[in-house]
């Protein structure tokens, strides 16, 4: 298996070629003295021998398999790691979340993964399906990860994904919520530098993969949306140079160049609630090709089940990620409103 990617400097075809399993892990040591660890199938670990790294950089993609995007974008990262066009001087892992939803070219295979972390996992029916037994294991690596480093380092946790439909800002991600943590507006100028200029502060605990993340390991966390789902080889990859070439000065250790943070810049929203499904005759009022962050007058009719109306609540709120075909019991929209920068440091 290390001559299978040693020769082929593809992870993402070795990873398809062993969607499962792998019988065991190995490492070997590039000629520019980085050592790369492939932990299990769609896990791999770059780090470099001789030099002061302080950074520990998760990268995840396909946490669902049919979000094609951010999963030629890593692949193409780790195909120049593994070329040595790239020199590496901080540690990072890559994780492809879901190769069995991949290869079976869906969102996933019994269940959504990415409502399986921060141990939910092993709570509920269905315990031993394959995203449950994922989300497990990629819990486990990313605590080796970043528990094998002593010392003050900076954790950083990007989980790249595509939403289903359109949106009247293409790239956003979902801050998660930090508790009595402040926000990084270094992290959102960040963002902003690869594309992404619009951020969702979320207002709860969840059992996404980014707050996994973010709550367990104080990591800079996010959830980030980089467009519309397209099927593997369909995708315009122009489109994420900017977010490719930041990446890359990351994990090289250059100077990031940030612009002062700026509220002109950026376009900051702040989750107000979250809507879930009692019923199984729940249904929005809108059509299903309304874009992410349309917004909605107070006293709207956003959607009806049980014989009850949900009403917009504030002046103005905007919706993102609305799917009313989720199980009972499911978030079926998250609601926004405007936010300001009084918790950014």
């Amino acid at each position: 298996m290390f001559h299978e990617l040693k020769q082929s400097k593809d992870f993402l075809a070795f990873t398809l070629a062993h969607p499962q399993h792998l019988p065991e892990s190995f490492q070997f040591t590039l000629d520019n003295q980085v050592n790369v660890q492939v932990w299990d199938t769609g896990v791999i670990v770059f780090e470099p021998l001789d030099l002061q790294h302080t950074k520990d950089i998760v990268l995840s993609c396909a946490v669902h398999g049919n979000e094609t995007a951010p999963i030629e974008l890593c692949n193409d990262l780790m195909h120049k790691l593994l070329s040595q066009e790239t020199a590496l001087t901080e540690r990072v892992m890559f994780l492809i979340g879901n190769p069995a939803a991949i290869h079976n070219g869906t969102r996933f295979i019994d269940e959504n993964l990415n409502r399986l972390f921060n141990g939910e996992h092993s709570r509920g029916p269905g315990l031993n399906n394959p995203e449950r037994v994922r989300a497990q294991k990629l819990e486990l690596y990313v605590d080796k990860f970043f528990g094998s480093q002593e010392g003050e380092r900076q954790r950083i946790h990007y989980d790249l994904h595509t939403a289903i439909r359109g949106s009247k800002h293409e790239k956003f991600a979902i801050y998660p919520y930090r508790g009595q943590r402040k926000y990084s507006r270094e992290q959102i100028m960040f963002l902003e530098a690869c594309g992404i200029n619009t951020i969702l502060f979320h207002h709860e605990p969840t059992t996404t993969f980014s707050y996994f993340s973010s709550e367990n390991y104080h990591a800079d966390a996010f959830t980030i949306e980089l467009g519309k789902v397209f099927p593997m080889g369909q995708n315009d990859m122009t489109r994420f140079i900017a977010m490719k070439d930041m990446l890359t000065l990351l994990m090289t250790g250059k100077d990031l160049q940030l612009a002062d943070f700026d509220l002109k810049r950026v376009n900051l929203y702040q989750v107000c609630r979250s809507v879930n499904k009692h019923f199984d005759d729940f249904e929005f009022t809108f059509a299903n090709d309304v874009e992410n962050f349309t917004a909605f007058p107070r006293g709207y009719t956003l959607a009806k089940e049980g014989g009850h109306e949900i009403k917009i609540e504030h002046e103005f709120e905007s919706i993102v990620f609305p799917n009313a075909k989720v199980p009972v019991g499911q978030r079926t929209v998250l609601m926004l409103k405007t936010a300001d920068d009084s918790n950014i440091d």
